[in-house]
């Protein structure tokens, strides 16, 4: 195999196939590499961790065609080098990476070994890049993190009477994030999709169109020359609609930024200690902000806002209100809460399709 490429769109595409790649290939140490295989115009570069794979191509002038899984040290390499054009040559167990008097030497890997890729059969659903890419900002940043409780590592895609519901939880905070008229499952069906994956597929959509086909075991989306593939999570994904009530007897209506602006200010005396709520003391008069923390000060702020309902005072882990605010469409935003002690919901006061429900923290 043999190809001759721009330097700049090489790097691009090694990097986001790179980023299927994980360190945990010690079982299947191929998986450690990226397939390089060479098309029409093309030379399509893969990474999977057999959970995740990652798809791209990058046009190039095809001198002999092929395909070699090499390391992944070649991203490195090929970023490293100062010309425009760089030529990739792979004979028997060895690539050659040369560009201008620059020439690299490196083993590969067999290409037999790399596991076979998933195929998806079922017909995809076009979804503007744009609609798409909104709702994951919104909805994956409330996916948990943690492996032990691999339900919640996921974003359910949930079929609706008006289109497609997204849904998200690490069982402090809930992200919601309806799609009106986006019919990308049957009437009932539900699917789980790793949060992880999703992730990626940001990193990678625009504001073209990408195709979406939810399988009965993987996902697919593709976008442009790149295609994200990964399996679904099985499991029951937690009943959230219990945790949404139908109405709050409390509500205060502010400017977004500002709110988001006093939130930064008042952690800077928690930082570090990820205990340290925020608390909101709310009124009639508006907001107060509080954060305190034991040898190293307190904060106040006040803010105008128009609230309706109870004297109050509620708190929050500053980190998870900041990222609902950050999600939220809109100049102004609602806080609706029942009390000090159960859930409350940030909404924006303009768009009614998404909500961020986030648990408070209790204070003495």
């Amino acid at each position: 195999m043999k190809f001759r490429c721009d330097r700049l769109a090489l790097v691009e595409a090694i990097g986001t196939a790179l980023r299927a790649v994980t360190s945990r290939s010690a079982a299947m140490p191929v998986l450690s590499g990226l397939l390089v295989r060479t098309g029409d115009g093309c030379v399509e570069l893969i990474g999977s961790d057999l959970e995740l794979t990652i798809e791209t191509s990058v046009p190039v002038d095809v001198l002999v065609p092929g395909a070699a899984v090499v390391p992944k040290l070649v991203g490195d390499i090929v970023k490293s080098m100062s010309a425009a054009t760089v030529t990739i040559e792979i004979q028997d167990d060895e690539a050659t990476i040369s560009a201008d008097r620059s020439e690299f030497r490196i083993p590969v890997l067999p290409v037999e070994d790399f596991p076979r890729l998933p195929a998806i059969e079922l017909a995809g659903v076009v979804v503007a890049g744009a609609v798409l890419s909104e709702a994951l900002r919104q909805v994956v940043p409330a996916a948990s993190r943690d492996d032990a409780r691999p339900i919640l590592t996921g974003v359910l895609f949930e079929s609706d009477p008006n289109g497609l519901r997204l849904v998200a939880t690490d069982s402090y905070r809930l992200a919601v994030r309806d799609l009106p008229g986006e019919h990308l499952l049957e009437e009932g069906r539900r699917v789980l999709v790793p949060a992880k994956a999703l992730a990626e597929l940001l990193r990678v959509l625009g504001t073209n169109d990408v195709t979406v086909v939810l399988g009965t075991r993987e996902a697919q989306f593709v976008a442009g020359s790149t295609r994200v593939t990964t399996r679904l999570i099985e499991g029951e994904f937690p009943n959230y609609r219990q945790l949404l009530p139908n109405d709050y007897p409390n509500r205060l209506t502010l400017a977004k930024e500002p709110f988001a602006d006093a939130v930064r200010r008042v952690r800077l005396v928690a930082q570090g200690r990820d205990n340290t709520p925020v608390k909101l003391s709310l009124s009639s008069e508006g907001i107060e902000l509080t954060a305190s923390a034991q040898d190293v000060g307190r904060a106040f702020e006040s803010l105008d806002a128009k609230y309706e309902g109870t004297e109050m005072t509620v708190a929050f882990n500053p980190e998870f209100l900041i990222d609902g605010l950050n999600a939220i469409d809109g100049a102004e935003v609602y806080l609706d809460t029942l009390d000090g002690l159960k859930p409350a919901t940030l909404k924006s006061a303009e768009h009614g399709n998404y909500t961020y429900l986030l648990m408070p923290v209790r204070i003495p």
